[in-house]
């Protein structure tokens, strides 16, 4: 389970590295290819939530060193400075593959600090995932908490 992790993180990177050149080498938008990477980052994300939430969620096996291995991918994505994921102009508004709603530009003090608030959250979780079990469990509201924060108010929802 631990090599599956690793390959899956590393699978997602070279996918998303390889998508963001693939995007210059077509001559896309500096905000075309603003999205493209932070879709990538959003889904290796998810990637590692599977594994955590679904320990957490009882559908998987508690295995505390892919628990870590989770944790610690999501503690370095969310450390990653991000700022240039989010130019203007890439909101849902602007573009037809953005989710990003406007409300992001209007309130960049707001949404900085809900990505400060997911680093707080996956830190915790670090130190938690391959303690035990109900530490996992115990981390992961806030780590849900902080993502749920900043979909609610920064991200389309998926039923428009």
């Amino acid at each position: 389970m631990h090599r599956y992790i690793k390959l899956a993180a590393l699978v997602g990177v070279a996918a998303f590295s390889a998508g963001a050149l693939a995007a210059q080498e077509e001559d896309e938008s500096p905000q075309d290819i603003a999205v493209e990477i932070r879709q990538g980052h959003m889904l290796n994300y998810a990637a590692n939530l599977m594994v955590v939430g679904g320990m957490a969620q009882g559908q998987r096996d508690y295995d505390a060193a892919a628990a870590q291995v989770a944790a610690d991918n999501l503690f370095h994505l969310a450390s990653i400075n991000q700022a240039h994921y989010w130019p203007e102009g890439t909101s849902n508004a602007d573009m037809e593959d953005s989710k990003a709603l406007p409300a992001i530009w209007e309130n960049m003090d707001d949404f900085n600090a809900k990505q400060a608030n997911l680093l707080q959250a996956v830190t915790a979780l670090q130190g938690a995932a391959g303690t035990d079990l109900a530490a996992l469990q115990g981390a992961m509201g806030a780590v849900g908490q902080a993502c749920g924060a900043c979909h609610q108010n920064y991200r389309e929802s998926e039923e428009q």
